[in-house]
């Protein structure tokens, strides 16, 4: 989208109707996904951050069920790849097929080319199959055979994955992992909401109800409002001095990239956005840090890295420590 673009997509939308449209998809979704409130939330963050959304959790728990309930409240154009060892790059990009009748090469679309992409257990595919995401996720393109083709806006990918101790998963690389703004995980519903799953979808699939709220040119007017969010100097200051501090701190062998801040930032912006503010706090930056910026962390062997779940855990006590110990802004008195 160009700034005049931008600009004309943020002026015809209120906060009223930025309010009413993004309440309309998170009770859509919700309707969906009982009890999970923060990843319903966390998924619409990613949309409109212009993100891409990792969902970590062991089978059965509706990580798949939230990336399709996010699909079917926007009206746009939504593909599901699911990821097996036996899938091929060009399944996920395209491929040039040549064409007998015009003697030319003509390129077939792959599974990338929508608007939302539900990349179903994405470990469970090889390295070599995972990096054709990569130019689609960063640039928003891909590249075959010397030729440039440009995937839809909006665009997002929610990848789902299967904890690393699970059979037949292979860990994505650093770069992958670089490339999701937001990793996060569904976790077991409380007893109250799976008893009440049990009663409502034994004859009917929630799914089957949801309608699109949004069309696609409605997100993109909601992702200009929310870029225009402001952000305070003193307030970038802070989201560059928590990077920095992981990158310095003697427990991690691997800190945040520059793609960390700026992604921290721009989910903070959103944040704020759903809440009704136009300008992002202090508060929003701390309440993302550990979803935009676990994922990218390594901790060393003696921090707890040799296991994947003593890994987690070391960072999670890692970035508590870095949030508490550095200096959070504070709005000069008027």
């Amino acid at each position: 989208m160009t700034d005049t673009a931008t600009t004309d997509a943020t002026a015809a939308l209120s906060a009223e109707e930025f309010a009413r449209t993004t309440d309309a998809i998170l009770a859509a979704v919700g309707s969906v996904i009982d009890g999970k409130p923060e990843a319903v939330r966390s998924a619409l963050m990613c949309l409109l951050a212009e993100g891409h959304l990792l969902i970590e959790d062991v089978p059965g728990v509706g990580k798949t069920m939230l990336a399709r309930a996010l699909a079917a409240s926007v009206d746009a154009t939504v593909r599901r790849i699911q990821f097996t060892p036996d899938l091929l790059p060009g399944d996920v990009t395209g491929v040039s097929v040549f064409n007998p009748v015009d003697r030319e090469f003509e390129f077939k679309q792959g599974a990338i080319f929508a608007n939302i992409v539900i990349a179903d257990e994405i470990n469970r595919s090889s390295p070599k199959t995972q990096s054709a995401l990569l130019e689609a996720m960063e640039e928003r393109q891909v590249t075959v055979d010397g030729h440039t083709h440009y995937v839809p806006d909006p665009f997002l990918v929610v990848a789902t994955q299967n904890p690393l101790e699970m059979e037949g998963t292979y860990a994505l690389p650093e770069a992958q992992r670089d490339r999701f703004m937001m990793r996060i995980s569904m976790g077991y519903p409380d007893q109250r909401s799976e008893a009440l799953m049990l009663r409502q979808r034994d004859a009917l699939n929630p799914l089957d109800q949801l309608v699109a709220v949004v069309t696609a040119d409605q997100v993109t007017g909601l992702v200009a409002w929310a870029r225009a969010v402001h952000v305070a100097p003193a307030i970038e200051d802070y989201a560059v001095a928590l990077a920095h501090a992981t990158r310095t701190h003697s427990d991690l062998r691997l800190g945040a990239s520059p793609r960390a801040t700026l992604q921290l930032v721009r989910a903070a912006k959103v944040w704020a956005a759903l809440d009704g503010r136009g300008f992002v706090i202090p508060d929003d930056i701390t309440a993302l840090l550990a979803p935009v910026f676990a994922h990218r962390l390594i901790p060393t062997r003696s921090a707890g890295g040799a296991r994947a779940r003593g890994a987690a855990d070391a960072i999670t006590t890692i970035l508590e420590r870095i949030a508490s110990s550095v200096r959070v802004p504070i709005a000069p008195r008027q």
